[in-house]
């Protein structure tokens, strides 16, 4: 079924819109994955992060967890407020799709309010997962959630600003949809995520480390 682009979008003004304020009094974790070795299977690390999506009723905020082995999307809620309700929902959700519960894992995300409340490490720890963030707000510090984002907005337009908000979720559902069932990617040796989340199965890297220190960057999408 064919959508006009015009009855879904409007011409979107560039702007910054910060998404994460760290300057808080709550637990800031250490980054734990800067000295790791690339992962090798699935639900070895989740990386988080929150980015906006524009429309006419305003700003609406995207709460995305990606596994980042198999590139999965596992949570995401969109909200129009950037309180913590729209990162748990994407938590929740993310723990509901977990398939190997009995291996470790950890939890990146940056220091924003929302990682670091109470409701949401509580509920990390509760799932026996270990709390990882980054230290200095680089961007280089998670890598992969920050692709995830261009894919998203470059691929599946949500740099463009919507008519409306309730528009905007329908377009986030569809696009979550077909980037984990049908967006093969290089690194997955032409894998989509959700067969190489299914497969679970070591395969070849084509990583590369940052120049940035302790930085992993994707470099084959």
């Amino acid at each position: 079924m064919g959508y006009s682009r015009s009855a879904y979008y409007k011409q979107a003004k560039r702007r910054y819109v910060q998404t994460t304020d760290s300057r808080h009094w709550m637990r800031k974790y250490p980054n734990l994955i800067s000295e790791l070795p690339l992962p090798t299977r699935s639900e070895q690390i989740w990386v988080s992060d929150i980015t906006y999506v524009a429309s006419d009723e305003g700003f609406g905020y995207l709460s995305l967890i990606t596994d980042a082995y198999s590139k999965r999307i596992m949570g995401y809620a969109f909200r129009s407020d950037l309180t913590k309700e729209g990162p748990l929902w994407a938590l929740r959700m993310a723990l509901k799709g977990r398939r190997y519960t009995d291996q470790a894992l950890i939890h990146h995300s940056d220091r924003g309010y929302q990682y670091c409340s109470k409701d949401y490490v509580t509920l990390l720890k509760i799932n026996r997962i270990n709390i990882s963030m980054t230290e200095r707000g680089s961007p280089y510090e998670n890598a992969i959630a920050e692709r995830i984002n261009g894919i998203l907005k470059q691929e599946f337009l949500l740099q463009e600003s919507f008519v409306d908000r309730n528009t905007a979720k329908q377009v986030i559902d569809q696009s979550v949809m077909i980037y984990n069932s049908k967006r093969p990617h290089l690194s997955l040796d032409m894998q989509t995520p959700d067969q190489a989340h299914k497969a679970n199965q070591h395969r070849r890297i084509l990583w590369t480390k940052n120049r940035c220190r302790h930085a992993y960057t994707d470099l084959t999408e």
